[in-house]
């Protein structure tokens, strides 16, 4: 008896957990109302530098994000004015559970459920938000290369690893719109193992002749291809678009 009382429990909180993934799901990308974004800032190295960099965050620095966002709707048909809004949240001074490198299915499950956990502890800005970004910012002398961001559809939430420097602005811009994009549902579009976008979903313009090089980057493709080989990360977000495959993950177009 109590063996089978386990299993329904179990089976219910799993139900619960599906239900609500689902909602998240037609919730967030339902576009009758914009999509509330809070963006918290974290000092990834614990460097005076990032809390420099933090410290001077300007009020208008998510406005290049909304206007792409923006512009990008209206070229797929949404008529919703601004249909992302991104809202500053205060700098939390706790990092974000660490997924290690090597980490099998098993760890994943367990870290995810931990950043779940770690997320929805978060204090939330004035209005409640539909997805929470925690934008890590570290010092480039110090961490030279940045870990792989994330942005997870179950839960509404994203870690983006960026460098706290001003001429790094515009492509800090670019990996904040990936991963929220992956929150509403979109795939990557490049290659893992080389990092390439992949033809023809990952590029920009995959019926231009020559095809190559790109002259701008597929936001889930990450990069401008040059190459078979060899791509550009964008500057900004001015040389980035979304791809058909893109806007019919994120329920702007029927594919």
């Amino acid at each position: 008896m109590w063996r089978n009382l386990r299993i329904l429990v179990l089976l219910l909180i799993l139900l619960i957990v599906a239900l609500n993934a689902y909602f998240d799901r037609v919730y967030s990308t339902d576009w009758n109302t914009p999509l509330r974004v809070a963006v918290y800032p974290i000092n990834g190295d614990g460097s005076a530098e990032a809390d420099q960099f933090i410290a001077g965050l300007q009020a208008d620095r998510f406005e290049n994000l909304e206007k792409f966002f923006d512009q990008e709707a209206r070229h797929w048909g949404l008529t919703l004015e601004r249909p992302v809004r991104f809202r500053a949240a205060p700098q939390l001074h706790s990092q974000p559970p660490a997924l290690a490198r090597n980490a099998n299915m098993l760890g994943v499950v367990w870290w995810s459920l931990r950043m779940r956990y770690w997320a929805w502890q978060t204090p939330d800005p004035p209005g409640a938000p539909d997805v929470k970004l925690f934008v890590v910012y570290h010092n480039p002398a110090l961490t030279p290369t940045l870990s792989h961001s994330v942005g997870m559809q179950k839960g509404l939430y994203g870690v983006v690893n960026v460098f706290a420097e001003r001429s790094m602005i515009g492509s800090n811009d670019v990996i904040t719109a990936h991963e929220l994009l992956h929150t509403l549902g979109a795939s990557d579009k490049y290659d893992p193992r080389t990092s390439q976008p992949l033809h023809p979903i990952g590029y920009a313009d995959p019926s231009k002749q020559p095809l190559l090089p790109q002259t701008s980057a597929e936001l889930m493709g990450g990069r401008i291809p040059q190459s078979a080989t060899e791509s550009e990360t964008p500057e900004s977000l001015r040389q980035v678009l979304i791809g058909p495959m893109t806007a019919a993950e994120i329920r702007w177009s029927k594919q």
